[in-house]
């Protein structure tokens, strides 16, 4: 669980953007946490490729550093990836996050640092969803009111993640890599990784897993959150409150504001649930028509009894430092 405070941080930094193809609203809270640790990304058309949008949550661990250097920097490596160019995407992908591993560990000279971060990415480009993922942030899409999964949690105690760590020379214990790293892939984290060993067969591999998917005219919205949110949610219930607040005409910042609220714990006994840092990126897709048209298609089939306007009351805001985050553009 890690250090907590005796009042949690509530104050929020959110955020939107908007164009004809996406309606996006991102929030992040420190909470219970003595720091603030997650970085987030959302980019409606990238500089070098405008036709193509980058959303990202960078959930980071042992300090701030790797998190937020993703959260600046992982969408342009991908984009100098030459197999970018030869539209293999998902390979630009899988080489963009071992690039920028290489950097923070050879050019940054972040080898001696205990630091490391999920990354969990979505690129869109020419209506195919790619989504790439390294560790237990997380990412859905609701698909006519149903839940599209994007991306797979890696855990130490995964079969497959399990025998990669112990192949590599390391050992799962507690549900943790060698009694200490709750999850089994990340950016950064050096002292799990080794010189001798091909980088997805690191004890902890920057190798993401990418999903591709071909966005269609029933895709409604995608949600990107740290595991703050999905170790107290699952993802149909995630979907049905972004859901019926989409339909109460809610904006999606607004709505990711009300999801941390409701994550929170009402103290720090819980276990760790509702206690961690939280980031949610809310990315609505607006296929070219007014946000008033997804409204209208969520109240369509939301019935009165889903349509909750209560979330659970937010926690006594405190006035410690604000949240750091960085939405880069």
């Amino acid at each position: 669980m890690g250090q907590t405070l005796s009042e949690p941080v509530t104050a929020k930094e959110s955020s939107y953007c908007q164009n004809q193809q996406y309606r996006v609203g991102s929030s992040c809270m420190q909470g219970w946490r003595i720091n603030m640790e997650d970085s987030h990304t959302h980019i409606l058309a990238l500089p070098d490729d405008p036709k193509a949008a980058f959303f990202a949550v960078y959930d980071g661990h042992g300090g701030a550093t790797v998190a937020q250097y993703a959260g600046k920097h992982l969408h342009k490596f991908v984009l100098k990836r030459p197999e970018y160019n030869e539209n293999d995407i998902e390979k630009a992908l899988k080489q963009g996050f071992l690039d920028i591993d290489y950097e923070m560990l050879h050019n940054e000279s972040w080898g001696d640092q205990m630091a490391g971060s999920t990354a969990v990415v979505v690129l869109v480009k020419d209506n195919i969803l790619y989504c790439a993922n390294a560790g237990d942030s997380r990412a859905i899409a609701s698909v006519n009111g149903q839940v599209e999964t994007l991306s797979v949690d890696h855990k130490p105690n995964n079969e497959a993640e399990s025998k990669r760590i112990i192949e590599g020379g390391g050992w799962v214990e507690f549900n943790r890599v060698n009694g200490n790293l709750a999850l089994s892939r990340a950016l950064g984290d050096f002292v799990f990784k080794r010189a001798n060993k091909k980088p997805e067969e690191q004890i902890v591999t920057a190798y993401p897993d990418v999903e591709t998917r071909q966005i269609m005219p029933d895709w409604e919205f995608i949600v990107l959150a740290c595991d703050g949110i999905w170790d107290v949610m699952s993802n149909e219930e995630v979907l049905e409150f972004c859901r019926s607040r989409i339909a109460m005409d809610k904006q999606p910042e607004e709505i990711c504001e009300e999801l941390m609220n409701h994550c929170l714990a009402p103290d720090c006994q819980m276990g760790g649930l509702g206690g961690d840092n939280m980031t949610v990126v809310l990315v609505c897709l607006l296929h070219d028509k007014p946000y008033s048209d997804l409204v209208a298609r969520c109240r369509s089939s939301t019935g009165p009894s889903d349509v909750n306007t209560e979330t659970s009351p937010p926690a006594p805001t405190a006035t410690e430092t604000p949240v750091l985050s960085s939405p880069a553009q």
